[in-house]
């Protein structure tokens, strides 16, 4: 189990020949477009500040150009910073010499990537196993780690097969079996699932998930979606233009959207699949009796066990099984119907 979270701090990303020079200059207000305009630089990203727990879940999200992409590209540095830190395990990523990077990328980080980035030329268990063969681990013992992942992602018998012989899905499968296989604390997940089909998604999805409970990685998964988000992610940030507009649970987000251009994003979700029975119940006045439901317990779940038995209310408990309070349906109801419509901006790629 990971027990690091990484820390992004300060970190500014300017690209252009002299992006240095111009720091100061974005610190004190020169815009994205002035940046651009007037000295040709593009700023990607700006004053970015993220703890990202370890053991969990981070996700990064926003439209086309918001910056998720850079962003996620840092914590490996397969692009140099422009100015700012990304700790992990007390050390600066930014900072570590060519042999130290080296090291870390091979040992502390795996990635798994939309466009599933397979080696044609080897079969599946030789693409599972190619980090091992980096490390120049003995090939007995990474065919049998390999072997492990493949049936763990649910390919087995596929071992022998080349990646033009599998679905997209099966190759992304393989994918995450390769990044599992190295044994990494960190899995960078770079929209991993933005290619599949919406059904081989929401499996993926389940499958990751399935995944983390038991092996707790450091887990940062990039995306433009914010369904997939609100179901990944244990923590939430939202890039635009480079900047963090907001980040915290998939509750915070959708119950307090920072701003109009947040509101626009969360304005159809689901809100009974993300808002939890904690949240929104009623303190419980005297004794009670009947059906109960954890704090963490969704809306949409704790409605639907109401219905199964035939109850209009039940009591909220907390982990250890002591009565909290109490939810009813017309809570629910009230909870789940979005508040009072805002004007909507434009939500075009920037």
């Amino acid at each position: 189990m990971a027990s690091h979270g990484i820390e992004i701090k300060n970190l500014y990303k300017i690209f252009g020949p002299r992006g240095r020079d111009y720091i100061n200059a974005v610190q004190a207000g020169l815009s994205k477009a002035e940046l651009n305009e007037k000295h040709g630089h593009v700023l990607g990203l700006k004053n970015i500040n993220i703890s990202m727990p370890a053991g969990g879940i981070t996700v990064v999200m926003g439209l086309s150009g918001s910056g998720k992409s850079t962003l996620i590209r840092h914590i490996n540095r397969l692009i140099e910073p422009t100015f700012g830190e990304v700790v992990y395990d007390g050390l600066d990523i930014c900072a570590m010499s060519d042999n130290g990077l080296r090291e870390f990328r091979r040992h502390k980080t795996a990635m798994v990537f939309q466009k599933f980035a397979l080696l044609p030329h080897r079969t599946v268990i030789e693409n599972t196993v190619y980090g091992l063969d980096i490390q120049k681990k003995p090939r007995s013992e990474s065919t049998k780690r390999g072997r492990y992942w493949i049936e763990r992602v649910g390919l087995s018998g596929f071992e022998n097969h080349y990646p033009n012989q599998l679905s997209g899905g099966m190759q992304q499968r393989v994918g995450l079996a390769r990044a599992l296989t190295n044994d990494a604390d960190i899995l960078l997940m770079d929209e991993a699932y933005s290619a599949l089909d919406p059904l081989i998604r929401v499996d993926m999805q389940t499958v990751l998930l399935d995944l983390q409970a038991e092996l707790k990685k450091t887990v940062v998964f990039i995306t433009h979606d914010l369904d997939e988000a609100l179901r990944l992610g244990d923590k939430i940030a939202i890039l635009r233009d480079g900047e963090v507009i907001q980040q915290g649970t998939g509750q915070e987000i959708v119950l307090a959207p920072a701003d109009d251009y947040i509101t626009a994003f969360v304005k159809e979700v689901n809100r009974g699949r993300v808002i939890k029975a904690g949240t929104v119940m009623r303190p419980l006045e005297g004794s009670m009796d009947g059906l109960r439901v954890g704090t963490t317990t969704t809306l949409e779940s704790a409605a639907k066990e109401m219905c199964e038995q035939e109850q209009t209310r039940a009591l909220v408990v907390d982990p250890s099984g002591v009565p909290i309070g109490v939810l009813d349906l017309q809570t629910i109801v009230s909870a789940m119907v979005t508040p009072a419509k805002t004007e909507i901006p434009k939500l075009a790629a920037e």
